[in-house]
C-alpha cells in the first residue's frame, strides 16, 4: 500500500478513506493515525508486537509511529482512515507522548459518505473514535528502546530504497551498524529475515500497482525492485497465492 508511505507527514489537516480487500502489508510506521475497521472476514493486525484478531465490527486505532502490520489469513474486507494528527489536534496534544494499552475498539456502524462530507463531519467521527478508545482502555508513556529505533531506521531505509539494489549489507553501511547486530535485531522484532521482509514489501507495492495502474507486469516488477520477471512471479505467487496476471484480473 504505497499510500501509507508519506501520508500525514506534511503537518496539515489531511484524511484519506480507503476500502481494502484481503489486505496484507508488512511492518511499517508513519506519523499519521490509522483507523482499521474490518467489515467482513478476519484480519490480524500486529501493533508493537501485540497481536489483534479483528472480525466484523471490530477495529484498531494505530497511533503515530507505532510499528504495525496487516495480514489476512483467508479473506477480509475492511475500511481504513489514515489521518494527520492535526485532524484531532486537542486529543493529539493531550496524548502526544502516550499510547493505548489496548488499541482495539468495537464499532457500531460503518463509515458513511455523510461522515466525510465536510471537515467538521470528519472531525466529529474521529473524535468519537478517540472518545471510545479513552473509555475502553488506559494509556501509558511512550518508551522507545534503542532496538526499536534501529528497526524503524531499517524500515525507513526499505521504504525509500526498495526499488533499488537493496540488501541488509547496504543498510548496515548506510546506518553505520554492525551487519550481524542488525540481522539479529530485525528478526527479533519482525520474525522475518531482512530478505523476506524486503520481498514482502516489494510484493505489497506491486499488488497496489496491479490494482491501480495499467502498467505491464514486467514494468511493475522492475519498478518495485525485482531484478527480473521470473523472480517477481515466484515471489508474488508465494505471498498472494496468485500470479500477477490472475491477481489483477480478480482485484
Amino acid at each position: 500500500m504505497y499510500f501509507f508511505e508519506d501520508h500525514g507527514l506534511e503537518e496539515k489537516q489531511t484524511l484519506k478513506h480507503l476500502q481494502l480487500n484481503s489486505s496484507n502489508f508488512p511492518m511499517h510506521f508513519h506519523r499519521a493515525f490509522e483507523f482499521i475497521h474490518v467489515l467482513d472476514g478476519v484480519m490480524n493486525v500486529i501493533i508493537e508486537e501485540k497481536n489483534y484478531t479483528l472480525q466484523s465490527k471490530e477495529a484498531v486505532l494505530v497511533f503515530p509511529n507505532q510499528l504495525h502490520q496487516l495480514t489476512t489469513p483467508e479473506t477480509s474486507k475492511s475500511e481504513v482512515l489514515i489521518f494527520s494528527p492535526e485532524m484531532i489536534g486537542h486529543f493529539y496534544s493531550n496524548y502526544k507522548n502516550k499510547e493505548p494499552e489496548n488499541n482495539k475498539l468495537a464499532v457500531v456502524s460503518n463509515i458513511s459518505p455523510e461522515n466525510l462530507e465536510s471537515v467538521y463531519a470528519q472531525k466529529s467521527l474521529l473524535y468519537s473514535y478517540c472518545n471510545d478508545l479513552i473509555n475502553a482502555t488506559s494509556f501509558k508513556e511512550v518508551t522507545i528502546s534503542s532496538k526499536r529505533k534501529v528497526v524503524q531506521n531499517i524500515l525507513l531505509y526499505v521504504d525509500r530504497h526498495f526499488n533499488e539494489d537493496c540488501s541488509l549489507k547496504t543498510v548496515a553501511q548506510n546506518l553505520q551498524y554492525d551487519y550481524a547486530y542488525l540481522s539479529k535485531t530485525f528478526y527479533q522484532y519482525t520474525k522475518l529475515t531482512f530478505t523476506e521482509y524486503l520481498n514482502r514489501y516489494r510484493v505489497a507495492q506491486a499488488a497496489e500497482h496491479l490494482k491501480q495502474t495499467d502498467l505491464s507486469v514486467k514494468e511493475i516488477a522492475l519498478l518495485c525492485g525485482f531484478a527480473n520477471l521470473r523472480t517477481f512471479n515466484r515471489n508474488f505467487k508465494r505471498y498472494t497465492l496468485l500470479s500477477p496476471t490472475d491477481f489483477r484480473r480478480v482485484s
